[in-house]
């Protein structure tokens, strides 16, 4: 399967695939109230900060990878099977939705982009109505150690490219867990 799929693939697709929306939002506002107020229809929310990430913390960093068994929870609470296809998209240039297709892909399941975001919807009619499926088995699989790459690795290895924008790459965004250093007055 390819990484994005069209619009129109999507249609000829539809009964075939579970769509999630994947938004998040790094400045605050709530994604799933961005979902309620307007998502492409039959959609299913996925919470990024929640389904696709463990509790941050200083060791691990901001949205560490979730264990295999709470991505297997999450997702077939969301009505993801190990079976399922999944097309995702979110408001942003699907830089939030490509965490969840990167995830799905790694461990082995069909998953792809919608080429277009939200956006694909055109003048389309959104629903604000939430989308419950059924839940779904979804197998816990551990993330493969091919696909991961230790902090030795990404400092001595290939290059990396970083896809944060200006000021988060500037470190000019606050982390909860680090206070700003105490400034000094001379006497």
């Amino acid at each position: 399967m390819d990484p994005f799929v069209s619009p129109d693939w999507l249609a000829e697709h539809r009964e075939d695939v579970v769509l999630a929306d994947a938004r998040m939002y790094l400045d605050g506002r709530s994604a799933e109230a961005a979902y309620l107020q307007g998502h492409l229809p039959g959609a299913v929310f996925v919470d990024v900060a929640t389904a696709l990430a463990a509790p941050a913390s200083p060791e691990k960093g901001r949205h560490p990878l979730p264990t295999p068994e709470d991505f297997a929870a999450a997702m077939s609470r969301a009505g993801i099977g190990d079976d399922t296809t999944v097309v995702a998209y979110d408001d942003a240039g699907n830089v939030m939705a490509a965490r969840l297709i990167w995830m799905l892909r790694t461990t082995g399941h069909r998953a792809a982009l919608l080429d277009g975001g939200l956006s694909a919807a055109g003048s389309g009619e959104l629903e604000r109505r939430r989308t419950v499926l059924p839940e779904a088995r979804f197998t816990p699989v551990p993330w493969p150690r091919d696909a991961l790459a230790s902090i030795d690795e990404a400092v001595h290895g290939p290059l990396v490219v970083d896809a944060r924008d200006r000021t988060r790459f500037a470190g000019n965004t606050p982390i909860p867990w680090i206070r700003a250093p105490a400034t000094s007055r001379a006497p």
